[in-house]
């Protein structure tokens, strides 16, 4: 659990307040240290570390006596100091040459640690390769390769990804410029029974490939440009080193998002795995009542028997009036018979 400390007055108060989590973060600085002993190696890869993470990065020359996963509390009081929650701190000896050691940290307090051996015999800086370099501030685009990355259990690996990614996020854009995208950062991993077979000691982790590229852009004769990928350097290849997982509570602090910030979901409208909206409509009770239906051509009257009511209209009213006239001399004939019989029995009478 993280340390609860009480404001003694108005100025500690502000200052706990600054302190404390924001509703919109500033980017995330990373300072690079230097152990008592380092090689040139590790000196230049720094270097170039922090020319890639420029502005958001401070850079000490001096030595300091720290020893990061025996007591991290002088790396706490830097981070507390320049505002810095990343940490890179080189170190170089016998038991572990080259090593990088990267640090996160939380409230002050050091929240995980990975620390990474590069290999000297396939580093190269960013010094060594020739052309353009990228410019200062751009934002780079990332490729993980590799099933260790993806792993669902927490390793070594997803350890390292997640630095990674916190190390070149940088700041939030709402917009992407196509012109800001200069280089592309590529790691890839291999099985862990691959490393016994190239050459590496059985059980051996495998080693993680870090590769910087420059991106160019050259005309096709269409309307999308033509894109092509130049090594810019440095490259590095790691190897796992020591690791430090962060503490339940102090992650789940750490994750913790401001209320205000998510937004909120909309009634109705969901996203399927494709990354399609998909939308759900509900309608009223309907009548059936009212429904149109599709007219069948079964049901409808014969063309024949409409062509000939529609010809001869004159011989229905014919038909008509006959039938009228048939009626009444019915009538007439009935009526003449019941006179005719009275006088004819008088005669007989």
């Amino acid at each position: 659990m993280l340390r609860q400390i009480q404001p003694k007055n108005a100025r500690s108060k502000r200052a706990l307040e600054k302190r404390e989590p924001q509703t919109h973060e500033n980017p995330k600085t990373t300072l690079f240290l230097k152990g008592t002993s380092t090689s040139d190696l590790l000196n230049h890869l720094l270097t170039d570390l922090h020319s890639l993470k420029r502005p958001l990065a401070i850079r000490f020359t001096k030595k300091n006596p720290i020893h990061p996963f025996e007591d991290p509390s002088s790396l706490e009081f830097f981070s507390q100091k320049n505002d810095a929650s990343l940490l890179v701190f080189g170190s170089h000896s016998k038991k572990r040459p080259h090593a990088l050691t990267w640090v996160r940290c939380f409230g002050g307090k050091v929240l995980d640690m990975l620390e990474l051996l590069v290999v000297q015999d396939t580093a190269r800086t960013l010094a060594q390769f020739k052309g353009e370099k990228c410019k200062v501030g751009v934002k780079p685009l990332l490729s993980f390769s590799g099933t260790l990355f993806e792993s669902p259990t927490p390793n070594a690996y997803t350890l390292a990804k997640s630095m990674f990614v916190d190390f070149f996020k940088g700041g939030e854009a709402s917009t992407v410029d196509v012109e800001g995208l200069q280089y592309l950062v590529t790691f890839a991993v291999g099985e862990e029974d691959e490393a016994a077979s190239s050459g590496g000691v059985e059980g051996q982790k495998p080693q993680i490939h870090m590769r910087v590229w420059r991106i160019i852009t050259k005309r096709s004769g269409q309307r999308l440009p033509r894109v092509e990928v130049e090594e810019m350097g440095p490259r590095i290849d790691f190897r796992v080193g020591r690791t430090k997982e962060a503490d339940d509570d102090m992650m789940k602090a750490a994750l913790k998002k401001a209320k205000g910030t998510e937004a909120r979901p909309k009634k109705n409208v969901e996203t399927d795995v494709v990354g399609d909206k998909v939308g759900r409509i509900h309608l009223g009770r309907q009548d059936l009542g009212e429904l149109q239906t599709r007219k069948m051509k079964g049901l409808k009257r014969g063309r024949d028997t409409d062509v000939e009511d529609e010809e001869d209209p004159e011989a229905d009213e014919l038909t008509r009036v006959s039938d009228e006239e048939d009626g009444e001399e019915e009538v007439v004939d009935d009526g003449d018979s019941e006179d005719d019989a009275g006088p004819k029995r008088q005669r007989l009478a």
